[in-house]
């Protein structure tokens, strides 16, 4: 017995609106993986409700690396999210290059419907291309993705072909999956969808349109997707799975009418989380 897999999460903690390590620590436990948290800042509420109080933890970060390194822990994922400086790119790299034999997963947090976050500068955002030039998986949601690819926001639905498209260019960024969520596609519905280099195959999974966005949605996302993974699923089951939940979830909450900057209602499902059962509802994009 090995125990359970370790996950460094090297995100911020907010303590309003259900996101960031709010949402990964008990939705990874859930799923029977140990999260070792390394703040990276502490809000009091996250940046969508306008006005917050926020404490920034770059000194944090290399003094927690240089402990763990000191007393030999070892990581099965490093997992990254929301950053508070540009200088925080250089420590999560440091934590990468640390652990090699670990995953390194980057959820390349920036902005959503077309707009970088208010804490996000054009440095920052330039500079997250590093970090996902030495990832093997990256998770971000269109508006990110055109952001790493410098490519403008698309209006309205997108195709298949431009979807494969920037899935292989980011992929020849450096990460061997690049998974992208929050995608309108032209054959309907708001799909996420995959690209494993190595195997050289695209993957779809299609959901249902629910008019609202929630904060968080895309830190659980990701969770459950590396839970998966670090299960033995597949990648188009573990992002089956992610799709699955993080939509059952979203319409939910949606059904309460709670305000998006409460984040996602995901308390009571998290038992669906312990479900060992195989995924089918993904397609080959």
């Amino acid at each position: 017995m090995t125990g359970p897999k370790k996950v460094a999460a090297i995100h911020d903690i907010s303590g309003l609106g259900r996101c960031s390590l709010t949402v990964i620590i008990p939705v990874l436990s859930a799923m029977g993986v140990q999260v070792c948290p390394v703040p990276t800042a502490v809000l009091s509420a996250h940046t969508g409700y306008g006005e917050f109080v926020m404490r920034d933890l770059t000194d944090y970060i290399p003094a927690a690396l240089s402990h763990y390194k000191k007393i030999g822990t070892r990581f099965d994922c490093i997992y990254s999210g929301f950053l508070a400086s540009s200088e925080q790119i250089d420590h999560c790299l440091d934590f990468f290059h640390s652990f090699p034999m670990a995953l390194k997963v980057v959820d390349p947090v920036m902005g959503d419907n077309g707009k970088s976050y208010q804490t996000y500068t054009p440095e920052l955002c330039a500079r997250m291309s590093e970090l996902a030039a030495v990832a093997d998986i990256i998770t971000p949601n269109l508006t990110e993705a055109a952001i790493l690819l410098e490519e403008k926001y698309p209006e309205g639905q997108v195709t298949a072909a431009s979807m494969k498209s920037w899935l292989v260019r980011l992929s020849q960024k450096g990460p061997k999956i690049v998974v992208i969520t929050s995608v309108p596609m032209s054959a309907g519905g708001i799909c996420t969808v995959g690209y494993d280099s190595e195997r050289n195959s695209f993957w779809k999974i299609s959901g249902e349109y629910v008019p609202i966005s929630y904060s968080g949605s895309g830190d659980m996302f990701t969770s459950v997707l590396i839970g998966g993974l670090l299960g033995g699923d597949s990648l188009p089951i573990a992002m089956n799975r992610a799709t699955s939940f993080t939509q059952s979830t979203i319409k939910t909450t949606y059904s309460y009418g709670t305000h998006w900057t409460d984040g996602i209602m995901f308390e009571p499902q998290l038992h669906r989380l312990k479900a060992d059962r195989e995924l089918s509802d993904y397609t080959i994009l």
